[in-house]
């Protein structure tokens, strides 16, 4: 009698706690999983966060961020370094973003013995990944809306980069790119950083100048500024970032091609702290743009 008591007063606490406590009832959760690449020929690790309600309402579908890490980043660094989780399950809370999977792909490790990057390289045919095995998997797995318009990118360095160029060349699948202290261009002077032409950080030099995002706007005819302009754009980077001045001539190309792009310079380098307070706008503005 006494055991049956005491279930029944535990059971009654947890009511009572939950209604108290709300944050206490069903979380948000952050999952690592893999899949395996015919076009790598290997496993490649993702994370992925999906938001409290997802095993709550088993019905309903979601719009997607694809987060992408920098250079010697991992799938696992947005949420380790930057925080991401504490950052969207805050701005959920206040109303301020919108509930959304985010998912973030391994594109790096240590660059001495991992091949780093979106494009497609000898090797490391990344980009042929990312769209014909990756994001179909992602979206058929879990339950993403799958649309332009309730689909988005953002990403830091060299992963913002990423963003852009994914961005611009694939711009009839995204309704929005928020580019954090991105890799536009190699900066001069450093584009042959080793005499080694087969040395992996060359491979990767020379996949990004061959992917400028500031030519690709510089060279556009109207039917591809078009394109660009139905992408929602926003760069972020610090005043003391290395990459300052490839984001502000990136900006200077949109705005002569009169393409709109928000741009903002606030204090900071090139740094995860300066990454995990981008969140803080990124996160709300892939909202406002989700639907529109």
């Amino acid at each position: 009698m006494k055991k049956i008591v005491l279930v029944f007063l535990v059971a009654c606490l947890a009511l009572t706690a939950n209604a108290q406590f709300p944050g206490w009832g069903p979380q948000s959760k952050v999952l690592t999983d893999s899949i395996h690449s015919e076009v790598l020929n290997a496993y490649r690790q993702f994370t992925i966060y999906l938001p409290q309600s997802y095993e709550v309402d088993v019905t309903k579908q979601y719009p997607i961020l694809y987060l992408l890490h920098g250079m010697s980043g991992v799938n696992t660094s947005w949420f380790d370094d930057q925080r991401c989780k504490d950052v969207m399950d805050q701005l959920v809370a206040s109303g301020e973003a919108c509930e959304m999977i985010i998912v973030s792909p391994n594109a790096g490790g240590n660059p001495s013995t991992c091949q780093n990057g979106y494009f497609n390289m000898p090797g490391w045919a990344y980009e042929d990944f990312f769209y014909k095995e990756f994001l179909p998997y992602i979206e058929k797995t879990y339950r993403v809306i799958g649309d332009k318009q309730h689909r988005a990118i953002a990403g830091l360095s060299m992963g913002g980069g990423g963003t852009t160029s994914y961005a611009q060349r694939y711009s009839d699948m995204y309704c929005a790119a928020y580019a954090m202290s991105a890799l536009m261009n190699i900066p001069a002077g450093a584009e042959n950083p080793s005499s080694n032409p087969d040395d992996k950080i060359n491979i990767l030099t020379k996949s990004v100048i061959e992917h400028s995002c500031i030519q690709y706007v510089v060279e556009a005819d109207d039917a591809r500024k078009a394109q660009l302009r139905s992408v929602k754009w926003f760069v972020d980077c610090g005043d003391d970032d290395f990459l300052l001045d490839r984001n502000i001539e990136f900006f200077q190309a949109m705005r002569n091609a009169q393409i709109p792009c928000q741009f903002r310079v606030r204090d900071g380098g090139h740094t995860s702290e300066y990454w995990h307070s981008a969140l803080y706008n990124c996160l709300p503005f892939v909202s406002r743009c989700f639907g529109k």
